[in-house]
């Protein structure tokens, strides 16, 4: 992918609260298409290992979520969590970190990820096939800046969180670069 591309063309499996289903788990499966998630919207999306890891669960989605307002003041009208994990595990993490306004999206198979060139092995840490970290603005399906973390590649030792955090995202639009903040790395592919 590079600046200018659309992005993939995806539907992903996520669940709603469905009012016509009594019971504790009243919810049912719907089908969202990259298209109903980006398609005239102004959209930040973010990129994670996993849920329930410590630095996504103990910084990247709580600044997004502490920012929210601030990201509707620069226009946007939705900001995306997403990770290579189910449904239901990206619904319990929500749950437990206290997401009220960050759609929280589960890239069950990997597939976006894998069209986006952001699919990497975590096998070194039992973690299968999952996401760099990285965050991006999307103008009505076209991405317009990316910020990819450094060191991509299959078991990377460690996990850098430089660029994609949110306080770099709101610099962005802002058309300012917030003072310790490393310069982000376009991914030009």
């Amino acid at each position: 992918m590079k600046i200018s591309d659309q992005v993939p063309a995806v539907v992903f499996q996520t669940r709603i609260r469905d009012e016509s289903i009594d019971g504790p788990n009243p919810f049912s499966w719907k089908d969202l298409s990259t298209e109903d998630i980006f398609k005239n919207k102004k959209v930040v999306l973010f990129s994670l290992p996993g849920a329930f890891t410590p630095t996504c669960s103990s910084n990247h989605l709580p600044r997004y979520e502490e920012l929210y307002e601030e990201f509707r003041a620069q226009g946007v009208d939705q900001v995306v969590c997403l990770s290579v994990n189910d449904a239901f595990v990206m619904f319990q993490w929500g749950k437990h970190v206290g997401a009220k306004n960050i759609f929280l999206l589960p890239d069950g198979n990997g597939e976006f990820t894998r069209k986006m060139g952001m699919l990497v092995s975590k096998d070194n840490l039992g973690f299968g096939m999952r996401s760099w970290r990285y965050s991006m603005l999307v103008n009505n399906g076209t991405i317009e800046k990316m910020f990819v973390e450094p060191g991509f590649e299959d078991s990377c030792p460690s996990d850098p969180f430089e660029v994609s955090d949110a306080d770099t995202m709101i610099a962005y639009l802002k058309g300012s670069s917030p003072a310790g903040i490393a310069k982000p790395r376009e991914f030009v592919g």
